[in-house]
């Protein structure tokens, strides 16, 4: 999982949400997959958990784009503090009203200022719809996510993965789980995406579970948990 994740996932808030399949979907891999049969007791109770708010989410997504989770902390600190709220629910309204000259004084690049606006505009003027989201497929989400600037389709993939708890994603633009499948699957040789997909595949209906046990064998430190 690249950084962008990790600060889309960083700072929890006291309240978490754990997917309600993840004792049956950790069943269902480990009967039917050798590898999540050895890798998925190594990680004991760990869980994805889901917090936030969309509107936050997707925001803090955007500041940690091609930076370090640390600096990506540091900058979301100095946004949160002109005054959007609390760093784990920010105002959409009140980043709109935002200048652009302190948006940048907080160490936002020209660019993410853009993305942040545009952003913020879809949540005021509805074009999002949220409330919507529980009886839309995934397809249909990211389709609505990356008509926004500076969203794409591996950000919106994140987000279903860990603010919406999809359980069938298949982020084949990640470079973490494309390593995981290498490592685990091909003993480390060169994996094409042909046969990520392949071995993905296999996992259905619990993709995104097998994904994040994946991320887990890089990085032992637990994603959303």
């Amino acid at each position: 999982m690249s950084d962008a994740a990790a600060a889309m996932d960083a700072g929890a808030p006291v309240a978490l949400v754990t997917p309600d399949y993840w004792d049956e979907a950790c069943r269902y891999l480990a009967r039917r997959d050798r590898v999540m049969n050895k890798l998925i007791p190594r990680f004991g109770t760990a869980r994805l958990r889901s917090r936030g708010d969309a509107f936050t989410t997707l925001a803090r997504s955007i500041v940690g784009q091609q930076v370090s989770v640390k600096a990506a902390q540091s900058v979301w600190e100095k946004v949160v503090g002109l005054g959007l709220g609390q760093r784990h629910h920010i105002d959409p309204v009140a980043l709109s009203s935002l200048s652009v000259e302190s948006m940048r004084a907080a160490g936002l690049s020209v660019r993410k200022v853009e993305y942040l606006r545009d952003l913020a505009r879809h949540f005021v003027e509805g074009s999002v719809h949220e409330t919507d989201w529980g009886s839309m497929g995934d397809e249909a989400i990211i389709e609505e996510l990356v008509a926004i600037r500076g969203i794409g389709r591996w950000t919106a993939e994140m987000f279903l993965i860990f603010y919406l708890m999809r359980p069938n994603v298949l982020p084949l633009d990640d470079a973490g789980l494309i390593r995981g499948i290498s490592l685990n699957y091909f003993s480390g040789e060169p994996v094409s995406r042909a046969e990520a997909r392949e071995v993905g595949d296999a996992w259905a209906p619990y993709r995104s579970v097998a994904t994040w046990y994946l991320w887990r064998s890089l990085d032992p430190q637990p994603a959303g948990g």
